[in-house]
């Protein structure tokens, strides 16, 4: 288990340009944007506007902090996305646009090379104790508000708002102790 604390994450543009983005994990590792297999990031969003895109690539968004936004993905019905909602998955090859509906929001960006890997993202509150399956080839624990002590095969990190753990293989179980605020997103992602 690899802890990345959000403050160590690499800081790079938009595709778009119009913002900026925090790179938690991105495989192969140094992968640029047009032939990653996977990647998770987060996100600051201050204003509304287009996402950027990204041919063959599904995504799934979740909000990490702020009051959220109004996601409208090409025809589908528009969906309201806020820090309580369920990860929302859609392709990142799509006209994409968001309005915020109250200000700045901080989101979590997942995508995967259709044709390469496939992902699931799971939102999961964690207060007290509990035991979490691993079962994916890689499974990062993103947190997104309050503090959790994650033990796996003995090794033990502490996270903090916006820290992940980045977890390669399944390996049995993550064992959770999360403060009374915890709220984990947990990544599985596979290869084809």
């Amino acid at each position: 288990m690899r802890l990345i604390r959000a403050a160590d994450c690499r800081r790079m543009p938009w595709k778009n340009g119009g913002g900026e983005t925090a790179e938690v994990a991105i495989s192969p590792s140094g992968a640029p944007l047009d032939a990653f297999d996977w990647r998770v990031s987060m996100a600051r969003v201050d204003g509304d506007g287009p996402f950027s895109t990204f041919p063959g690539v599904d995504r799934t968004l979740a909000i990490l902090a702020g009051a959220g936004l109004m996601l409208r993905v090409a025809d589908r019905d528009p969906v309201r996305l806020d820090d309580a909602s369920l990860p929302y998955t859609f392709p990142a090859d799509v006209a994409t646009s968001a309005d915020l509906l109250h200000g700045p929001i901080t989101d979590l960006n997942v995508m995967t090379r259709r044709t390469r890997c496939r992902h699931r993202v799971r939102r999961r509150a964690a207060a007290g104790r509990e035991q979490l399956p691993l079962s994916a080839a890689t499974t990062l624990v993103v947190c997104a508000r309050g503090r959790a002590r994650l033990t796996v095969d003995g090794a033990e990190q502490v996270l903090g708002p916006h820290d992940a753990a980045h977890i390669d293989g399944p390996s049995g179980a993550i064992h959770v102790a999360g403060d009374q605020h915890a709220d984990l997103l947990i990544v599985e992602i596979d290869p084809l």
